[in-house]
């Protein structure tokens, strides 16, 4: 920003230059950044961010995420696994095979029951299945596989 826009020039001339004679200008009389939460700025914590301080629950040492990894996958999208040629082929033929729907292979391992199947026997492999949807599975004909 040039000089000229500075608000400081409406102030030349003017001794303490907006800031006060008593108070005065220093560099940081409230301390820098988030100091005094919990002594003189502790009004503004606890009336703008309450439960700032202090802890909360139970420590997990040595968390490892891979054994709450299970990415799962709704009935719904479950045939776009699958291609639509083999798909249209199975609905057509009742002899041909039932296809198999492996979900592990995709990055899946729990298949949840959200949505509709068509009416069409498929085999899902997969780790975990919930009730509805092997229920739903079983509905159109088909079979829940489980892997390890």
């Amino acid at each position: 920003m040039p000089t000229r826009e500075h608000k400081n020039r409406k102030k030349r001339g003017h001794v303490s230059a907006g800031h006060g004679r008593i108070g005065k200008h220093r560099c940081h009389p409230g301390g820098r950044g988030n100091a005094g939460g919990q002594h003189h700025h502790r009004i503004l914590f606890d009336k703008y961010h309450p439960g700032y301080f202090g802890k909360m629950g139970m420590r997990h040492f040595h968390h490892t995420k891979n054994k709450d990894f299970c990415p799962t996958i709704n009935l719904d999208i479950l045939w776009n696994l699958v291609s639509e040629q083999q798909r249209t082929s199975a609905a057509k033929s009742k002899s041909a095979k039932v296809p198999v729907i492996d979900v592990t292979k995709a990055g899946y391992f729990k298949v949840l029951g959200k949505g509709k199947l068509p009416a069409q026997p498929v085999i899902v492999k997969a780790k975990f299945f919930s009730r509805r949807a092997e229920e739903k599975i079983k509905g159109v004909g088909g079979a829940c596989v489980l892997t390890a």
